[in-house]
Protein backbone atom coordinates (compact mmCIF):
# COMPACT_ATOMS: atom_id res chain seq x y z
CA UNK A 1 0.00 0.00 0.00
CA UNK A 2 1.64 3.82 -1.06
CA UNK A 3 1.66 5.90 1.71
CA UNK A 4 -0.71 8.76 0.82
CA UNK A 5 -2.06 11.77 2.81
CA UNK A 6 -5.14 9.69 2.73
CA UNK A 7 -3.95 6.93 4.57
CA UNK A 8 -1.44 9.41 6.88
CA UNK A 9 -4.64 10.68 7.96
CA UNK A 10 -6.37 7.98 8.37
CA UNK A 11 -3.45 6.73 10.87
CA UNK A 12 -2.78 9.94 12.66
CA UNK A 13 -6.66 9.88 13.39
CA UNK A 14 -7.03 6.40 15.22
CA UNK A 15 -3.38 7.49 16.95
CA UNK A 16 -4.88 10.69 18.10
CA UNK A 17 -8.35 8.70 18.96
CA UNK A 18 -6.58 6.19 20.92
CA UNK A 19 -4.64 8.84 23.04
CA UNK A 20 -8.08 10.29 23.92
CA UNK A 21 -9.72 7.61 24.96
CA UNK A 22 -6.79 6.60 27.49
CA UNK A 23 -5.46 9.78 28.49
CA UNK A 24 -9.51 10.77 29.71
CA UNK A 25 -11.06 7.09 30.22
CA UNK A 26 -8.37 5.86 32.40
CA UNK A 27 -8.43 9.40 34.14
CA UNK A 28 -11.41 8.75 34.82
CA UNK A 29 -10.43 5.25 36.56
CA UNK A 30 -7.73 6.50 38.62
CA UNK A 31 -10.25 9.32 39.92
CA UNK A 32 -12.38 7.30 40.87
CA UNK A 33 -10.23 4.48 42.31
CA UNK A 34 -7.01 5.77 42.74
CA UNK A 35 -5.75 6.42 46.77
CA UNK A 36 -7.40 9.05 48.12
CA UNK A 37 -10.24 9.61 45.32
CA UNK A 38 -13.34 11.47 47.16
CA UNK A 39 -15.75 8.85 44.90
CA UNK A 40 -15.06 5.92 47.46
CA UNK A 41 -16.70 8.12 50.45
CA UNK A 42 -19.43 9.61 47.65
CA UNK A 43 -20.37 6.17 46.07
CA UNK A 44 -19.36 3.65 48.60
CA UNK A 45 -20.70 0.93 46.91
CA UNK A 46 -18.37 -0.51 44.02
CA UNK A 47 -20.84 -2.21 41.86
CA UNK A 48 -22.19 1.52 41.48
CA UNK A 49 -18.91 3.01 40.96
CA UNK A 50 -17.97 0.12 38.39
CA UNK A 51 -21.16 1.08 37.12
CA UNK A 52 -20.30 4.88 36.84
CA UNK A 53 -16.64 4.36 35.73
CA UNK A 54 -17.66 2.33 32.80
CA UNK A 55 -20.50 4.31 31.54
CA UNK A 56 -17.94 7.17 31.39
CA UNK A 57 -15.40 5.17 30.03
CA UNK A 58 -17.49 4.19 27.24
CA UNK A 59 -18.94 8.09 26.74
CA UNK A 60 -15.47 9.07 26.63
CA UNK A 61 -15.23 6.40 23.41
CA UNK A 62 -18.47 7.82 22.27
CA UNK A 63 -17.50 10.99 22.06
CA UNK A 64 -14.07 10.38 20.33
CA UNK A 65 -16.50 8.34 17.57
CA UNK A 66 -18.49 10.76 17.47
CA UNK A 67 -15.31 14.21 17.11
CA UNK A 68 -13.46 15.17 13.74
CA UNK A 69 -10.94 12.37 14.40
CA UNK A 70 -13.57 9.32 14.69
CA UNK A 71 -15.26 10.39 11.45
CA UNK A 72 -12.17 10.26 9.70
CA UNK A 73 -10.92 7.26 10.88
CA UNK A 74 -13.83 5.21 11.93
CA UNK A 75 -12.87 5.63 15.20
CA UNK A 76 -11.72 1.68 15.92
CA UNK A 77 -9.28 2.64 18.26
CA UNK A 78 -8.62 -0.78 19.40
CA UNK A 79 -6.75 -3.37 17.93
CA UNK A 80 -9.62 -6.03 18.39
CA UNK A 81 -12.25 -3.91 16.22
CA UNK A 82 -9.23 -3.44 13.35
CA UNK A 83 -8.58 -7.07 13.35
CA UNK A 84 -12.78 -8.02 13.19
CA UNK A 85 -13.17 -6.00 10.30
CA UNK A 86 -10.11 -7.50 8.43
CA UNK A 87 -11.44 -10.62 9.26
CA UNK A 88 -15.31 -9.77 7.91
CA UNK A 89 -13.47 -8.63 4.42
CA UNK A 90 -13.50 -4.92 5.16
CA UNK A 91 -9.78 -3.65 5.78
CA UNK A 92 -6.78 -4.66 3.52
CA UNK A 93 -4.28 -6.04 5.45
CA UNK A 94 -1.62 -3.52 5.10
CA UNK A 95 -4.09 -0.66 6.22
CA UNK A 96 -5.18 -2.90 9.39
CA UNK A 97 -1.54 -3.13 10.34
CA UNK A 98 -1.42 0.50 10.08
CA UNK A 99 -4.46 1.15 12.25
CA UNK A 100 -2.74 -0.81 14.57
CA UNK A 101 0.66 -0.06 14.93
CA UNK A 102 -1.24 3.65 15.26
CA UNK A 103 -3.33 2.43 18.24
CA UNK A 104 -0.33 1.06 19.91
CA UNK A 105 1.71 4.43 19.84
CA UNK A 106 -1.50 6.49 20.35
CA UNK A 107 -1.78 4.41 23.61
CA UNK A 108 1.73 5.47 24.95
CA UNK A 109 1.22 8.90 24.31
CA UNK A 110 -2.09 8.85 25.99
CA UNK A 111 -0.99 7.47 28.78
CA UNK A 112 1.82 9.54 29.68
CA UNK A 113 -0.23 12.70 31.00
CA UNK A 114 -1.31 9.98 33.64
CA UNK A 115 1.78 10.24 35.36
CA UNK A 116 0.73 13.70 36.44
CA UNK A 117 -1.77 11.74 38.69
CA UNK A 118 1.39 11.48 41.57
CA UNK A 119 0.55 8.75 44.07
CA UNK A 120 -3.21 8.46 42.94
CA UNK A 121 -2.16 7.45 39.48
CA UNK A 122 0.09 4.95 40.95
CA UNK A 123 -1.73 3.04 43.72
CA UNK A 124 -3.35 1.64 40.77
CA UNK A 125 -0.78 1.73 38.38
CA UNK A 126 -2.48 4.04 35.99
CA UNK A 127 -5.32 2.01 35.27
CA UNK A 128 -3.11 -1.25 34.88
CA UNK A 129 -5.39 -4.48 33.69
CA UNK A 130 -4.48 -7.37 36.31
CA UNK A 131 -6.20 -10.54 36.90
CA UNK A 132 -8.51 -10.23 40.05
CA UNK A 133 -8.58 -12.92 43.05
CA UNK A 134 -9.97 -15.65 41.00
CA UNK A 135 -6.71 -15.91 38.98
CA UNK A 136 -6.00 -15.68 35.29
CA UNK A 137 -8.31 -18.66 33.75
CA UNK A 138 -11.35 -16.50 35.42
CA UNK A 139 -9.49 -13.44 33.59
CA UNK A 140 -9.03 -15.10 30.33
CA UNK A 141 -12.49 -15.85 30.52
CA UNK A 142 -14.05 -12.58 31.25
CA UNK A 143 -12.26 -10.96 28.79
CA UNK A 144 -12.68 -13.65 26.15
CA UNK A 145 -16.46 -12.79 26.96
CA UNK A 146 -16.86 -9.05 26.90
CA UNK A 147 -14.93 -9.38 23.59
CA UNK A 148 -17.33 -11.12 22.14
CA UNK A 149 -20.39 -8.87 23.42
CA UNK A 150 -18.57 -5.41 22.10
CA UNK A 151 -17.48 -7.06 18.65
CA UNK A 152 -21.20 -8.78 18.37
CA UNK A 153 -22.99 -5.35 18.90
CA UNK A 154 -20.23 -3.37 16.94
CA UNK A 155 -21.58 -6.20 13.63
CA UNK A 156 -24.99 -6.37 14.54
CA UNK A 157 -24.99 -2.20 14.49
CA UNK A 158 -23.20 -1.64 11.89
CA UNK A 159 -24.71 -4.35 9.96
CA UNK A 160 -27.51 -2.50 9.89
CA UNK A 161 -28.09 0.31 8.46
CA UNK A 162 -31.11 1.43 10.94
CA UNK A 163 -28.70 1.01 13.77
CA UNK A 164 -25.32 2.12 12.52
CA UNK A 165 -25.66 5.53 13.47
CA UNK A 166 -26.47 4.63 16.87
CA UNK A 167 -23.38 2.51 17.26
CA UNK A 168 -21.28 4.51 19.36
CA UNK A 169 -24.53 5.15 21.60
CA UNK A 170 -24.38 2.11 22.89
CA UNK A 171 -20.81 2.21 24.26
CA UNK A 172 -21.44 3.96 27.22
CA UNK A 173 -24.31 1.22 27.95
CA UNK A 174 -22.48 -1.57 27.43
CA UNK A 175 -18.96 -1.04 29.47
CA UNK A 176 -21.42 0.60 31.77
CA UNK A 177 -22.61 -3.21 32.36
CA UNK A 178 -19.70 -5.12 31.34
CA UNK A 179 -17.41 -3.07 34.12
CA UNK A 180 -19.57 -3.88 37.15
CA UNK A 181 -19.91 -7.17 36.34
CA UNK A 182 -16.73 -8.23 34.87
CA UNK A 183 -14.02 -5.46 35.69
CA UNK A 184 -13.11 -7.91 39.19
CA UNK A 185 -12.25 -10.70 37.31
CA UNK A 186 -9.77 -9.15 34.43
CA UNK A 187 -10.34 -4.80 34.53
CA UNK A 188 -12.56 -5.33 31.55
CA UNK A 189 -10.15 -4.58 29.07
CA UNK A 190 -11.75 -5.67 25.45
CA UNK A 191 -8.29 -3.65 23.90
CA UNK A 192 -4.97 -4.90 23.79
CA UNK A 193 -4.41 -1.22 23.11
CA UNK A 194 -6.50 0.15 26.28
CA UNK A 195 -4.30 -2.68 28.25
CA UNK A 196 -0.63 -1.73 26.51
CA UNK A 197 -0.41 1.77 27.80
CA UNK A 198 -0.36 1.56 31.75
CA UNK A 199 1.91 -1.31 31.46
CA UNK A 200 4.54 0.98 29.14
CA UNK A 201 4.16 3.45 31.72
CA UNK A 202 4.10 1.17 34.83
CA UNK A 203 7.31 -0.79 33.41
CA UNK A 204 4.71 -3.93 34.50
CA UNK A 205 3.89 -6.50 31.52
CA UNK A 206 3.54 -9.58 33.48
CA UNK A 207 0.30 -10.49 32.22
CA UNK A 208 -0.40 -8.40 29.02
CA UNK A 209 -0.30 -11.29 27.08
CA UNK A 210 -3.52 -12.28 28.17
CA UNK A 211 -5.10 -9.13 27.18
CA UNK A 212 -4.13 -9.80 23.60
CA UNK A 213 -5.00 -12.70 23.53
CA UNK A 214 -8.53 -13.21 24.66
CA UNK A 215 -9.61 -10.28 22.94
CA UNK A 216 -8.40 -11.65 19.40
CA UNK A 217 -10.00 -15.05 20.82
CA UNK A 218 -13.27 -13.30 21.13
CA UNK A 219 -12.82 -11.91 17.96
CA UNK A 220 -11.93 -14.87 16.33
CA UNK A 221 -14.99 -16.73 18.30
CA UNK A 222 -17.68 -13.67 16.97
CA UNK A 223 -16.49 -13.94 12.91
CA UNK A 224 -16.69 -17.77 13.03
CA UNK A 225 -20.34 -17.38 14.45
CA UNK A 226 -21.38 -15.37 12.08
CA UNK A 227 -19.89 -17.33 9.25
CA UNK A 228 -21.06 -20.11 10.59
CA UNK A 229 -24.61 -19.42 10.81
CA UNK A 230 -24.75 -17.03 7.85
CA UNK A 231 -25.43 -14.03 10.01
CA UNK A 232 -23.53 -11.65 7.54
CA UNK A 233 -26.40 -12.51 5.15
CA UNK A 234 -28.47 -10.13 7.69
CA UNK A 235 -25.73 -7.88 8.87
CA UNK A 236 -23.68 -6.57 5.93
CA UNK A 237 -21.11 -4.19 6.59
CA UNK A 238 -20.29 -1.84 4.13
CA UNK A 239 -17.77 -0.16 5.67
CA UNK A 240 -14.72 -0.67 8.24
CA UNK A 241 -16.14 2.12 10.70
CA UNK A 242 -17.96 2.86 13.80
CA UNK A 243 -18.24 6.02 13.23
CA UNK A 244 -20.65 6.84 10.08
CA UNK A 245 -23.00 10.14 10.57
CA UNK A 246 -22.82 10.91 6.95
CA UNK A 247 -19.25 10.93 6.87
CA UNK A 248 -17.39 10.10 3.75
CA UNK A 249 -15.60 6.30 3.79
CA UNK A 250 -12.23 6.09 2.48
CA UNK A 251 -11.94 2.94 -0.16
CA UNK A 252 -9.64 1.48 1.67
CA UNK A 253 -12.04 0.89 4.78
CA UNK A 254 -14.49 -0.43 2.03
CA UNK A 255 -13.03 -3.73 0.70
CA UNK A 256 -10.36 -6.03 0.93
Amino acid sequence: MAITRSTIALFGAELIGTALLLSVGLSIVIFNWGTGSSMTSLIPSEPVRRIVTGFLFGTTGCLVTLSPVGKISGAHINPAVSVAFWLRGKMKTSVMIGYIGSQMIGAIIGCLPLLLWGDQGKSIHYGLTEPGKAGVFDAFLGEVLTTIGLITTIFIFVGSKKLRNYTPYTMPFLYGFMVCIESPFSGCSTNPARSFGPAVVSQIYSNYWLYVVAPFTGVLLVVGIFRLLRLHRYYQIEAARISYHESPTPQVLKTA
